[in-house]
Order: structure tokens, then sequence, then C-alpha cells
């Protein structure tokens, strides 16, 4: 499938620069960055959240953890994981599991984190399990635009965080 086709038409409406990267099949945003041979601090995972039926993408970096507490702070709600049907409802063009960052292609809010600022080159998924969109950090932020953004996620080693929150 390559491009969601919701997708293609956000980045050529945008008219933005970017490159579309192949890699294996995966199974995880984890192993995407692995068999893509990128740092998974610049990939960006999306995380479907709900307070209600209030629904928001986060978007986070795969070695990091959303913070749920931190997101409900930064929101004033109480929000939690969405299931893979709802999912599937909202993102009817993209397999199973391979939700792209970009929510606003799908009428989503988006709150990403403060640390994917951090990276120079920027890679999401883009709705199958074999490819990604490379963007830099430059075009990343002007698709962002004005899109909610905090810290709402920690490094996923940072066990004292995860104890304190």
């Amino acid at each position: 499938m390559s491009l969601a086709p919701r997708i293609a038409t956000h980045l050529q409406n945008t008219g933005v620069n970017y490159e579309l990267i192949a890699h294996q099949p995966s199974h995880s945003s984890m192993q995407s960055a692995v068999l893509a041979r990128i740092p998974p601090k610049q990939l960006a995972k999306a995380v479907v959240t709900h307070d209600g039926d209030r629904y928001r993408l986060c978007v986070i970096p795969t070695d990091h953890r959303l913070m749920m507490d931190w997101l409900d702070e930064h929101m004033h709600g109480h929000f939690t994981l969405a299931d893979e049907q709802e999912l599937m409802a909202w993102f009817e063009d993209c397999v199973e599991g391979a939700v792209p960052a970009l929510g606003q292609a799908y009428g989503m809010p988006v709150t990403w984190d403060d640390a994917l600022a951090e990276a120079e080159d920027i890679y999401f998924e883009c709705g199958d399990h074999q490819h990604l969109v490379h963007l830099k950090r430059s075009t990343f932020m002007e698709l962002m635009g004005r899109q909610d953004h905090a810290r709402i996620s920690c490094p996923a080693d940072d066990q004292l965080a995860w104890m304190i929150h």
C-alpha cells in the first residue's frame, strides 16, 4: 500500500518535501526503526487516546513511553488508550497497527511530544508496516502547525519517571 490515501492527499495538499522509505515488514514501531536503520528517537509513534468522546492522537518518539498522567494534567482530562476497533473506525485506510502521526489528515487533534523537536530528521508510519515517511525537523514542525505540544512522554528506560507519575 505504501502511503495511506489520506496521508498522500494531506502531504500533497500541504506541498511539503518528504521521502518514502521502504523496509521489511515489521510488527512494532521499534522493529520498524531497526529494520529501517534509523534511531528510535527519530521515529514518531502515534498513540490514540480518548477522554469519553474526545479523541486525541499523541505523537511520541518510539523509544519513549506515553505518560498518561502527564497527558491528563496537560489536557485537563482523563485519557485512556483507544482500542483497535476504535482505531480502525478512524483510520480505515490504514493497516491495523500502522497509525500515521498526522492526526490532522483524519480530523483528529494532535498533541506531539516536545522531545521530537530535538531530532534533525523525523520518520513516521504511513499506513502500512513496510514504509515510513521521512521529513526534516522543520518540515515536521510545519506539518504540525498549531497542533498542541507538550512533554507527554519519557524515555522507556526511565523507570523513575514511571514510578513518580
